[in-house]
Formats: C-alpha cells, sequence, structure tokens
C-alpha cells in the first residue's frame, strides 16, 4: 500500500526531493534529500535528531507527523512552510503515510517536493556570509563593506537593491552577522516563491480554525523575533499584503490570520529587489510607502560589468573553493581564458561566474583552465573567424576571378579544411589541436567530421 501511494505521488508531481522516516517518539529515523540548493539541513544533520528542534516552526497541531500519528490515517498533498532551525524558509508540498507494525502505529513515512524555487548552486551551510566573506578589490565594493559594518550598529531597515546574481544575500547576511541581533534568528524568504495564497500566513501565522484546514502556526514575524527578517523579491508581494506588511513594519506588532489581537514583536527588516525601486513604484510593483519604511538605508550593489578588477580575484576564489570541493588541483585560468572573462558582459553576475568556473571544472584535467573547459556560448572565438580574418587580409583583388566562378562559401571551407589538415598533423590530440586553433574540442570534432578526416591517420 505503500509503495502504491509513493509511486502515485510520484506521479502526480513530477519528482520527489526528499524522504523522511519519523517515529513515535518524534525522532528521524531516516532522510534522504536532494541537493537543490533549498534545504541546508543534510540527512547526517537530521538523522537521531527530534523532529520539531530541527523544523522549529512546526507544532503538534501542524505536523503531518502527528496528525497522521494520530489518525492513522495519510495526509496527501498537502502545502507546508517548512523552517530550519537555521532560520532557512521554503514551501513544500508532502504526503505522509503511516507506519504500522503488527496492528501498531510506530511512525509515519513523509515524501515531499519543494515548491520554493532556488538556486541549485548555493552551499550546503550552517553558518551566515560575514563583511570577510565579501571578496573585492573594486573600490565601489569596498565602500560597501565599509557601510555594512556602520549600518549594522543601527536597527533601522534596510533595502539592497541590484542585479539578479550581484550578492545581495550575501550583503545582507553579513549586516545581521556584524549587528547585536547575530546571536537571534535569521529569517530568509523569497517572496516570489510563494503564492500569494499563502503569503500572509507564511507572514504573520494562522490561528486554527480561522478557515478550512487552518491551525496553531507561527509565521515568519514571530519566528524571526529579535533578529533579522529577510525579505527577497519584495516587489513580488502583491499590493494589498504590503500595505498590511507597512503597518507590521512600522508599528512592530501583527495579528494572525483568524487571530483577534495583535501580537508585539521585535524584527529588523532587511528587503531586496532586483529592479529599480522607481521603476517598481511607477510599475505599481511596489507602495511608495512601503519602499520609504524599508529603504531607510539603501544599498546598491554594481554588477560584474561594473567592477572588472574583482573577475580575476573571484575567479580565483572559486578556483580555491572548488579545488577542496572536488579535490583538484588547479592552479589559475588560461591567459586565453582570462582575456574572455575580462571582454564578457556576465550578465548573471557573480553567480555566472561561479557557475562557469564550476562547469569548468567538471572538464579539465589539467592544473589550468584552457579555452576548451569553458562552456561554449563563453569562447569568443570559432574557426570561421579566423577563417574570415585571414580571407579579409588577403589580396582579395587576385582572386575575384576565382571567387564569380567558384562562390566564397565554397572558397571559405576549402581553406577552413587546409589549415584543419595542417594542424592536425602537427599535434597529437584534438585538445591540442583546439588550444592550437582557439576553438572548443566539441567544435574541431565537428568540423572533422563535416569533412570525414581521418584525424588518427594525419596526427603525428
Amino acid at each position: 500500500m505503500l509503495i502504491k501511494e509513493i509511486e502515485k505521488y510520484s506521479r502526480i508531481h513530477g519528482k520527489v526531493d526528499a524522504f523522511m522516516i519519523v517515529n513515535k517518539d518524534d525522532v528521524i529515523q531516516y532522510s534522504a534529500m536532494v541537493d537543490d540548493g533549498v534545504t541546508f539541513l543534510t540527512p547526517k544533520n537530521v538523522i537521531g535528531k527530534n523532529l520539531f528542534e530541527m523544523y522549529p516552526n512546526l507544532t503538534r497541531e501542524s505536523s503531518t507527523h502527528c496528525r497522521v500519528m494520530d489518525t492513522g490515517k495519510p495526509i496527501l498533498d498537502e502545502q507546508q512552510l517548512i523552517i530550519e532551525k537555521n532560520g532557512r524558509a521554503y514551501v513544500i508540498n508532502t504526503s505522509t503515510f503511516p507506519i504500522e507494525y503488527n496492528g501498531e502505529i510506530i511512525g509515519t513515512f513523509d515524501i515531499s517536493s519543494n515548491y520554493t524555487s532556488k538556486t541549485k548552486n548555493e552551499d550546503t551551510r550552517n553558518k551566515l556570509y560575514t563583511v570577510d566573506s565579501i571578496v573585492t578589490q573594486n573600490e565601489a565594493m569596498m565602500m560597501i563593506k565599509n557601510k555594512i559594518v556602520k549600518v549594522a550598529k543601527s536597527d533601522s531597515n534596510v533595502m539592497v537593491i541590484g542585479e539578479s546574481g550581484t550578492g545581495k544575500e550575501l550583503v545582507v547576511e553579513a549586516i545581521h552577522s556584524a549587528s547585536a541581533r547575530s546571536g537571534k534568528p535569521f529569517i530568509s524568504l523569497n517572496c516570489a516563491a510563494i503564492p500569494d495564497t499563502l503569503m500572509e500566513s507564511i507572514l504573520f501565522g494562522t490561528v486554527k480554525g480561522s478557515f478550512t484546514g487552518a491551525e496553531n502556526r507561527k509565521g515568519v514575524f514571530e519566528l524571526a523575533h529579535g533578529g533579522t527578517l529577510f525579505l527577497d523579491e519584495i516587489n513580488s508581494m502583491n499590493m494589498e499584503l504590503q500595505a498590511k506588511l507597512l503597518k507590521a513594519v512600522e508599528e512592530q506588532k501583527y495579528m494572525k490570520v483568524g487571530g483577534e489581537k495583535y501580537i508585539d514583536v521585535n524584527v529588523r527588516v532587511i528587503s531586496a529587489m532586483n529592479v529599480d525601486p522607481r521603476e517598481a513604484i511607477r510599475n505599481k510593483k511596489l507602495r511608495q510607502d512601503l519602499f520609504f519604511r524599508l529603504g531607510v538605508i539603501q544599498f546598491f550593489i554594481p554588477p560584474l560589468r561594473e567592477r572588472k578588477e574583482d573577475i580575476s580575484l573571484l575567479a580565483e576564489h572559486f578556483i580555491d573553493f572548488y579545488n577542496r570541493k572536488m579535490k583538484k588541483s588547479v592552479e589559475e585560468l588560461d591567459i586565453s581564458v582570462e582575456r574572455i572573462f575580462k571582454d564578457y558582459s556576465w550578465p548573471g553576475n557573480v553567480r555566472e561566474l561561479r557557475n562557469v568556473i564550476e562547469s569548468s571544472f567538471n572538464m579539465t584535467d589539467d592544473e589550468y583552465i584552457s579555452l576548451i573547459d569553458i562552456p561554449d556560448y563563453l569562447n569568443e572565438y570559432n574557426f570561421s573567424e579566423i577563417n574570415s580574418e585571414v580571407i579579409i587580409s588577403a589580396n582579395v583583388s587576385d582572386k575575384e576571378e576565382e571567387v564569380s566562378e567558384r562562390g566564397l562559401t565554397s572558397m571559405v571551407e576549402e581553406y577552413e579544411k587546409s589549415l584543419l589538415i595542417s594542424t592536425l598533423k602537427k599535434v597529437s590530440s584534438i585538445s591540442e589541436a583546439s588550444r592550437v586553433l582557439k576553438m572548443t574540442r566539441q567544435a574541431v570534432k565537428y568540423k572533422i567530421e563535416k569533412y570525414g578526416l581521418d584525424y588518427k591517420k594525419l596526427m603525428k
């Protein structure tokens, strides 16, 4: 029966991200999780631990484990807010089933898929970033580091503005880590990943019976009491709820969904946006009064294209990181790769650079990252460009008659083939040929197949 229900659930949701077995004493006996960058608790961190210690926002009323233990009936496809003990918040779709032995329910089996969307390349870590985590030699970023130290001393609300991938969350965590609130909770919530129908209850919590299926549940404001609440992509929140958020921030009190009394709270709110706030206000995506309240102090994070001097420094930082993680000994970027990195505009910013380094680590077996290791879209050189430069620099006037007879495409292909043959005769591998021709290995193989060359016979 259990296996059939699991298969049914998997077909409905397309994937399962986590499995968990909890015994009747609320102790986690088994856990298996997909490393998707959302959860920061690995199986070894939770097995043998109490369920409510690992997920402090759960109560016996809201926990599907406890409800299944009480009723003996499975709970299928329920949406839940999960907040880990280090403050990470996300939403899951979960189904929980009873485990019976000799007619007694001895525990539950839970399978879930993450509803919240988050980057897959974040580190699994328990500690928050600090000011020292910000790797830079850019003057503007150095000023931001100094500003973080000053701002951390106050309780004023902060808004961090910058393109996706610039490191907004790093700045937010550094502010909390340097503040007097560092020993208190840091709760992070991506507003863009939460449906409008759930957002109010996730922010403020719910009272049992306030609506069908409602349980007594804490919201992120209550969980962040005494600490910092980070609301990412705040402009994704609907305007009506923004008004309620404004009231809660201004008055430092709120009312749970279905509640009848206000709850006092002491929370510093730090928000983030990846668009200009003025543009968001004009487009009616952000209330102006909320912007004034949340943006008492503002940080503008420059994109990577405006801090070119940081590219090599960050690349070196990520090389060190992936050397440790993948147990490799990559020393540096090839000079051609370094030039491409500096010329490239990096629309994905620091996150894209990190992903490129990780991708390159999967390709290289050398002590350096070369042109054949980086993703194809980054490689500014290709065989056609080399041929075009040669032909343009040649004395075309002497070839006009031949071009008119044979056509330019035919002549380019002939020259391309002859240059490829000439190169293959001087090298001992396709990888070496790709370095000489400044092409990716895949592009060289494509050209070899295109012209039907027996490269093994041609190579020395």
